[in-house]
């Protein structure tokens, strides 16, 4: 067993970090107009600079810029493509207690990735990444159909389904070559979308709007695969399977049994990242469906819910209890999701979170 030298690594992150003060100030100066949209820049390059720096002293080779630019994982993606517009809405997305402030996505026009400003994102982050190997993260093209469904798409620009679908896989493939061509070589795509699919109370109203959850499943696959056709070969793309975070909660319960075959058989990312954190993700025995020497899974064993630091013996078990099902040697490991998937960021301090990135890279070392 060996380290592994190219992504997914055997201690990986899934990609946000808990915004800085400094970051928070100077988002909310922006948009009071106290200081400009360069100004605004300077203080993110610098913040990204610092994470950077802090997840190569953790160990890692593998970096991601925290998501610091962004307030959203994914609305801010979707807000650079052509003919898709945010508006707010009646209330915010629903998790297990709480809810995040008002927005939505409506498709307006013909779907593309045209010239989108989190190119220069990158090519920012890839710029000060040193040995480490730069990771891009964008939402998974599921999630744009599945937020609002049919009615948040204009009947007028997508009369048929069939061709909004068509037009999502080739917007992700055009994103995929535009981000290579930016020298990415290790992509990321959040999809809570799979999640909800597994969970018996979202299956249910997914019914309840008209719509088959069985059969989005292999649309979603469908997009999927056909956004990563041509797929230059050195490029890793990887899918973080969630389950929804926002202030530490949670959307989506139930294991991965109901989509398994589907999603792990015939999606062909190179990585797929999965929240393994509590008893609401099941056992690994839809881990079976993974194929044999073709993918890695990363685990995500240890929450970024709390500060409260897992016992590494406790995590090397469980490895060994996945490995049942898949090679070891198939297997990394990671936290189970970013620690700050929206601006607000969940609730453990910046100390604890770098204690978690760092027990990571510790366990990593000692099992493979």
């Amino acid at each position: 067993m060996q380290q592994r030298h190219q992504a997914p690594f055997r201690a990986d992150v899934v990609g946000s970090f808990l915004r800085p003060d400094a970051i928070k100030q100077a988002r909310q100066q922006f948009a009071q107009g106290t200081i400009s949209a360069q100004q605004l820049r300077t203080v993110e390059n610098e913040a990204i600079r610092q994470v950077v720096q802090q997840q190569c002293d953790c160990g890692l080779h593998v970096v991601t810029d925290g998501e610091f630019r962004r307030a959203w994982w994914h609305f801010d993606f979707f807000d650079g493509l052509q003919g898709v517009e945010r508006y707010d809405a009646d209330k915010g997305i629903q998790f297990n207690g709480v809810q995040t402030k008002a927005h939505g996505v409506r498709v307006t026009g013909k779907l593309g990735f045209g010239d989108h400003p989190m190119l220069e994102d990158f090519v920012y982050l890839k710029s000060i990444s040193g040995n480490a190997q730069p990771k891009m993260t964008i939402p998974s093209p599921s999630v744009l159909h599945f937020r609002g469904g049919r009615k948040d798409i204009d009947a007028t620009v997508y009369p048929d389904l069939a061709d909004y679908f068509d037009d999502l896989a080739t917007t992700w493939r055009d994103a995929i070559h535009a981000f290579y061509a930016a020298g990415c070589r290790y992509l990321q795509l959040d999809d809570t979308v799979w999640a909800y699919l597994c969970s018996d109370d979202q299956r249910r109203q997914i019914v309840e709007r008209g719509e088959d959850p069985d059969e989005l499943a292999r649309i979603y696959a469908r997009v999927l695969n056909k956004a990563l056709e041509g797929k230059p070969a050195d490029l890793t793309i990887g899918l973080h399977v969630c389950r929804g975070n926002f202030r530490s909660t949670w959307i989506s319960e139930g294991g991965y049994e109901p989509v398994a075959e589907v999603l792990f058989g015939s999606v062909n990312v190179d990585a797929f990242y999965l929240e393994y954190d509590n008893d609401r993700s099941g056992d690994f025995a839809p881990l079976r469906f993974i194929r044999p020497g073709k993918q890695q899974v990363v685990l995500g064993l240890i929450t970024t819910k709390n500060g409260e630091l897992e016992n590494p013996e406790g995590i090397k078990a469980r490895l060994q209890e996945a490995a049942k099902y898949v090679s070891l040697n198939q297997l990394c490991l990671s936290p189970q999701c970013g620690f700050a998937s929206t601006e607000e960021g969940n609730t453990l301090t910046a100390e604890q979170q770098w204690d978690k990135v760092r027990l990571v890279t510790q366990i990593a070392e000692e099992v493979w």
